[in-house]
């Protein structure tokens, strides 16, 4: 699985207090269960809810082609709400 994101945007996710990590962090949530939903039609936008480390993690991403392939663009991330956290607790 290849992914992408923009770096400075990690840099700035990692030093903000509600996301406490960047975009290099959170794809460990791919490596165990997590929740996934559509979030939006256009661009299609899908939400993954799942563990990184002791905490649950909102990602919110896009798949995209470049010439080699398929690879997941992050577009950004959070610390999970209570009601993400039922929805994780509910589906996995």
């Amino acid at each position: 699985m290849r992914f992408k994101f923009d770096k400075h945007k990690s840099e700035t996710l990692r030093r903000t207090r509600t996301r406490g990590i960047g975009f290099e962090e959170v794809q460990m949530l791919w490596e165990s269960p997590y929740y996934l939903d559509q979030r939006s039609d256009f661009p299609v936008q899908w939400r993954a809810i799942g563990w990184v480390g002791e905490r649950l993690y909102t990602v919110i991403y896009e798949e995209r082609t470049d010439r080699v392939g398929e690879y997941i663009h992050l577009v950004t991330l959070w610390k999970s709400t209570k009601e993400e956290r039922k929805l994780y607790e509910n589906h996995s």
